[in-house]
């Protein structure tokens, strides 16, 4: 590890970069995060095209502002 090779060669107990080190994620987990979080921001760009203002960016959030403006028949502002 790059910390190791910079700093000290064995793994220190309570040194943030040696525990750093030992963190792995796999590429499916981080692919897999990227593209929920993707979708939901393209979800919510659509939605503001609209006029519509979810409370926030998650898919719960707009797809409840969607259904308020359905309701309304005009685009709202969620609070």
């Amino acid at each position: 590890m790059l910390h190791q090779l910079r700093t000290h060669p064995e793994f220190v107990e309570g040194c943030f970069g040696c525990k750093a080190a030992t963190l792995h994620l796999a590429n499916g987990e981080i692919r897999a995060w990227a593209h929920s979080n993707e979708k939901e921001l393209n979800l919510y760009s659509s939605v503001r095209k609209q006029g519509i203002q979810p409370r926030s960016t998650k898919t719960n959030d707009i797809n409840k502002a969607l259904r308020m403006s359905d309701k309304a028949g005009y685009a709202v502002k969620a609070r």
